[in-house]
């Protein structure tokens, strides 16, 4: 997040202001030379299990560790021993030599296999990450111990990866800490992953969707008193006119969303003095010739304090529902992306109703009845379970773009972290070729996703007295009841897939955003678009 001049006129509650800092720039290039030869901080090898065996005089059969090892007179096979390395998944260690060529060699464990997914190549990046930030190195290499037998499709994937997780591993947001350090690492070599155009490409296109990735994190970490509907509005905003040659953004206030008939969501927004945004980019590529039209929409709630059924007791989670714009972060991040991308033949609409769910005599109460922009009736039985009434009206106006697949993203039940712990998304579709698209997406960029089923008989439990429905329906089954609610908006030519993304969007473990969906909507926009 940027600073402009609206900015120094706006005064935040609480004076805070987030810092302009730097983003990690680090130049990644992809090499083919003997790993004996590289020159810098600190060389890691990626190393299974097997790499490590040893023959009967305790040298190593790999050809890379047993060169490296006679540089070093046996010292790698003596400390890997009393270390007990072994390369399980997760297992790190790192030398300090004098008089090579580079100051430090460390090894990172790989398990029993060379990986064959994105997460474990990441997870190498993320390795590599650590061990520079404590060696404070300004440039290091990364190569696997053996590389044969990976696919050259793999090799590709696998350096992008390599690269993802590394950016990802030193990235820290400290806009809100009163110091910070800055990154040191400038440059890595991978090697042995291939080398020239194919691979310098893949590596520029996992920097892109890294800076998405990032503007996610940013978007989710802001707290609410700084990052409002408004500011998110300027967020996407900024996007826009950053790459303006292939966006336009159009922002709705509340008088124009009343004019479209948005009842449901400009009741949830009622209660807040900060008043509601409607936020709609619209991607054409270069050079028009549009063969497809997407949406994507995402749920964004600055924050979430439940309304008057408000989030009470522990577990309620309310100090950190800054994060229940999750969906609308993983919107802007893929556009921003695709902003650097530009892929061609595709028309992509993000879509994002933002408001804040607050409690004042404004407000929506319990058995109020709002009127969404289809027509269909509400009775809001929980003003907890608001996001699906946003959600509503934008999935209408999504509609009304004239698209032919819409995919929406929403932190949308504490039912679904239930199911699927916390950092599995479940997703929602009757279209069993759109949930192909979106797991096919997700195996490259590493995220996890899982199918939940559509159960058409659990709709009884939504029925209202009053109106055409209630908008929660008992605790059994909530997430699948939510995306139930959610059909309702949707036109049947359309195709529809919804993501419910409440577990993996914060990592409890760092207490950050982890800038979940951005890098899966990328890669499914391409998809499309090719």
């Amino acid at each position: 997040m940027g600073h402009s001049a609206a900015d120094d006129e706006r005064v935040t509650l609480g004076l805070t202001k987030p810092a302009v800092l730097e983003l990690p720039q680090i130049t990644f290039s992809a090499k083919e030379i003997d790993v004996a030869e590289w020159r810098g901080d600190i060389l890691a090898v990626a190393v299974t299990d097997k790499d490590m065996l040893k023959d009967s005089d305790s040298k190593f059969e790999n050809p890379i560790l047993k060169s490296l090892d006679e540089q070093l007179h046996g010292l790698l096979a003596e400390v890997s021993a009393e270390e007990d390395f072994t390369g399980k998944a997760g297992q790190t260690t790192v030398l300090r030599l004098p008089g090579l060529g580079f100051k430090r060699l460390g090894l990172i464990g790989l398990g029993q296999h060379t990986p064959t997914t994105t997460a474990a190549y990441r997870g190498i990046g993320e390795a590599v990450a650590a061990v520079a930030k404590t060696a404070q190195a300004s440039n290091a290499a990364v190569v696997l111990a053996s590389s044969n037998g990976i696919s050259e499709e793999l090799k590709l994937n696998a350096a992008s990866a390599i690269a993802s997780g590394t950016v990802l591993g030193v990235y820290e947001d400290n806009r809100f800490k009163s110091d910070s350090k800055k990154t040191q690492l400038k440059a890595v070599n991978i090697i042995g992953l291939g080398s020239g155009g194919a691979v310098e490409q893949k590596l520029k296109y996992a920097s892109d969707v890294c800076a998405g990735v990032i503007f996610g994190k940013q978007l989710v970490n802001a707290p609410a008193n700084v990052l409002t509907p408004g500011v998110l509005a300027e967020e996407a905003s900024k996007v826009a006119s950053t790459y303006s040659d292939v966006f336009t953004a159009s922002i709705l206030d509340a008088e124009q969303c009343k004019k479209l008939r948005m009842g449901s969501y400009l009741g949830v927004a009622a209660a807040s003095s900060n008043p509601p945004h409607f936020i709609h980019l619209c991607y054409k590529p270069p050079g028009g010739n549009v063969k497809r039209k997407l949406a994507i929409v995402g749920k964004g709630l600055t924050f979430d304090s439940g309304g008057y059924n408000i989030k009470t007791g522990p577990g309620c989670s309310i100090e950190i529902m800054k994060i229940d714009m999750g969906g609308a972060a993983a919107a802007f991040g893929a556009a921003k992306a695709l902003g650097q991308i530009k892929p061609t033949g595709v028309e992509v609409h993000f879509i994002v109703a933002a408001c804040e769910n607050m409690i004042s005599g404004t407000g929506m109460r319990p058995g109020d009845v709002v009127t969404a922009s289809n027509g269909k009736t509400i009775e809001v039985n929980n003003t907890d379970a608001e996001g699906r009434l946003t959600l509503a009206d934008a999935l209408v106006y999504a509609c009304n773009q004239g698209v032919e697949k819409i995919v929406d993203l929403a932190t949308l039940t504490g039912a679904c972290v239930v199911a699927l712990g916390p950092s599995i998304a479940g997703f929602y579709t009757p279209i069993d070729d759109l949930a192909k698209e979106i797991i096919v997406a997700s195996e490259i960029s590493g995220e996890k996703f899982w199918r939940m089923p559509l159960e058409e008989s659990y709709w009884d439990s939504m029925k209202s007295g009053v109106a055409d429905m209630v908008n929660t329906g008992g605790r059994q089954g909530g997430s699948i009841t939510a995306a139930l609610f959610l059909k309702q908006f949707v036109d049947e030519k359309v195709q529809w897939l919804h993501i419910d993304m409440a577990g993996p969007v914060w990592n409890d473990k760092k207490r950050a955003a982890t800038g979940f969906g951005v890098s899966t909507l990328v890669e499914w926009v391409l998809k499309n678009s090719s």
